[in-house]
């Protein structure tokens, strides 16, 4: 039998992205995790101020944008811009530059293998 969590907002972390990846600007991210399984699934909301900075993946994440835009330029290709309602999948092993365009805000959900 599944059961249906309903999800409980957690306390938000802000913190300035890590020196040794930032691109651009200084962006500072506020995390808040709302469910949490077994140290491997994570489901929460993320904001941003403006900036960019290198990504590298492990982890599967799906994210829902809420608010802003941001771009998305992997290592070998061409960026992709997401804005208000867009949904993407972002896979392990992509790497490349996280920049956001405009403060954003987004709902995720990750999965570490």
């Amino acid at each position: 039998m599944s059961l249906l969590l309903s999800l409980h907002p957690g306390v938000a972390e802000r913190e300035p992205i890590a020196a040794d990846r930032l691109v651009d600007g200084a962006p500072i991210a506020e995390t808040r995790i709302d469910y949490e399984r077994d140290g491997k699934v994570f489901v929460g909301e993320w904001s941003c101020g403006v900036g960019a900075w290198r990504v590298s993946y492990d982890e599967w994440e799906f994210c829902e944008v809420l608010d802003g835009a941001c771009e998305l330029t992997p290592n070998d290709g061409p960026a992709r811009r997401f804005t208000i309602g867009d949904s993407f999948v972002i896979e392990p092993g992509f790497k490349g530059v996280w920049r956001v365009l405009e403060p954003m805000r987004k709902r995720f959900v990750i999965r570490l293998d």
